[in-house]
């Protein structure tokens, strides 16, 4: 009687591997966009499929390849990443967008989750958070790194600044005097001390000094 043939591997399926989360990478720096395609490359389970180099290039490239997730960077020439991201999830409602930029002004973090980023990473942060962040987005969790996530929460319990308080701001920092603002928007020298002592207490400080810090501090105003 004969031996029964011994079975090989090759008679059964192969474990199938983790597919990898497909990636875009949107950044108006050369330089900057090769380096984030590197790190990302480097990840196991993850592959950079497309790159755009602003806003306008980035929604066009999304409905091309319909990635898994878009590293979206947050200023760029023509088209920033705000628009970019409100344009691309009102097409594709289920769009993961993370952010990843320079900067981590309070007013950025708040325009990128409003405008329907998943998360908002720094350019500076570990290798290791920035990977652990798009896999916790791409598996549906809206992963905030918790320093970010704790500013989003100080920012939302601020009052918003009117358009006008804004005007007003803008030419504070540029160094106008109330005379000067007053003529420049058209309104009196009163209305213009009324709208910074709003000012000074919205953002919790005591003087126009201390008013332009803040705001250049939290990204209400860029130089």
């Amino acid at each position: 009687m004969s031996n029964p043939a011994i079975s090989t591997s090759s008679e059964f399926p192969e474990k199938a591997s983790p597919a990898n989360i497909r990636i875009l990478v949107v950044d108006d720096h050369p330089s900057m966009r090769m380096g984030i395609c590197a790190l990302i490359d480097s990840q196991p389970c993850m592959e950079v499929v497309a790159e755009a180099s602003d806003g306008e290039e980035a929604i066009e490239v999304y409905d091309d390849v319909l990635p898994d997730v878009v590293l979206m960077d947050l200023r760029m020439h023509h088209m920033g990443g705000a628009e970019a991201i409100l344009s691309i999830c009102k097409k594709h409602p289920q769009a993961k967008v993370i952010v990843l930029s320079t900067y981590d002004w309070d007013e950025d973090i708040n325009r990128a989750i409003q405008s329907g980023a998943k998360s908002y990473l720094l350019k500076d942060m570990a290798v290791e958070e920035i990977a652990g962040t798009i896999r916790s987005v791409f598996e549906g969790d809206d992963a905030l790194p918790k320093q970010v996530a704790e500013r989003l929460e100080r920012w939302t319990q601020r009052q918003p600044l009117t358009e006008r308080e804004r005007e007003v701001l803008e030419s504070l920092i540029k160094g106008r005097s109330n005379k000067e603002i007053a003529s420049n928007l058209k309104i009196s020298d009163e209305t213009v001390k009324s709208h910074l002592k709003t000012l000074f207490g919205k953002l919790c400080v005591r003087d126009r000094t201390e008013a332009a810090i803040a705001a250049i501090r939290h990204g209400i105003v860029h130089l």
